[in-house]
């Protein structure tokens, strides 16, 4: 997500002026420092949800404490515990029964609080956008997982490497494209389901970025706008 802030999120941020803010999958470094600064800033609170422990904490964050909440969990498992939350960067466990359900669980919120929050989904081109990539298979249902092997990818190439290839140690499907494969399909699919009025921005660099917000002519002109010059 780092590689989207200055040209895209923190612009959005600006108009929108988010308050609470939910983070899946850890944010790193320089990342995690613009996202508390942020909620410093508007009396805000960050919410991270990281069940790796991939997050970690270090001095510099020691001024941003009040304003940091740090969640072991599945993320299925952490937003119920949240409440309402009014921006959700979603670039954690890249599988779309995981995806599918975490936009779900948003549109729930939605519907109770009247307002659709800010969405961001990394991820949705290659290699993720169309293959799934389990941190844990044994926490997907059965009936939502692939066949997988912790083998490589190749660009270009649905089948997984024989040796070697992108992230080699991962839990991948083992075969690209298909149903319920991938985030961007997990996207799409809650997208064509909701009957909440929704706009869908794709940027393609960068492993991709979803953007989803509520269908506005004033906030999707700007969008528009912003992802046309951004460089990305």
């Amino acid at each position: 997500m780092n590689r989207f802030w200055n040209q895209i999120i923190s612009l959005l941020f600006q108009k929108e002026q988010p308050k609470r803010v939910v983070v899946i999958g850890a944010p790193h470094g320089e990342n995690a420092i613009q996202l508390l600064h942020y909620c410093q800033n508007r009396d805000g609170q960050l919410f991270i949800i990281d069940p790796f422990s991939a997050f970690q904490e270090d001095e510099r964050m020691e001024a941003y404490r009040p304003y940091m909440h740090v969640m072991r969990e599945d993320s299925l498992e952490a937003l119920p515990n949240i409440g309402s939350f009014d921006a959700v960067l979603i670039d954690g466990d890249h599988n779309w029964y995981t995806v599918y359900n975490e936009l779900k669980y948003i549109e729930e919120v939605a519907e109770k609080s009247g307002k659709f929050p800010l969405v961001f989904v990394h991820d949705t081109e290659w290699p993720y956008g169309r293959r799934d990539l389990y941190h844990d298979p044994e926490i997907i249902p059965a009936e939502f997982r692939h066949p997988f092997a912790q083998k490589g990818l190749v660009f270009g190439q649905s089948e997984l490497a024989d040796q070697g290839g992108f992230c080699e140690l991962a839990y991948h499907a083992n075969h690209e494209n298909g149903e319920r494969n991938g985030v961007l399909t997990a996207v799409e699919d809650f997208l064509g389901e909701t009957n909440i009025p929704l706009s869908f921005f794709r940027l393609t660099s960068n492993n991709g970025l979803g953007i989803i917000t509520e269908a506005n002519r004033d906030s999707d002109t700007y969008i528009e706008m912003i992802t046309k010059h951004s460089g990305l």
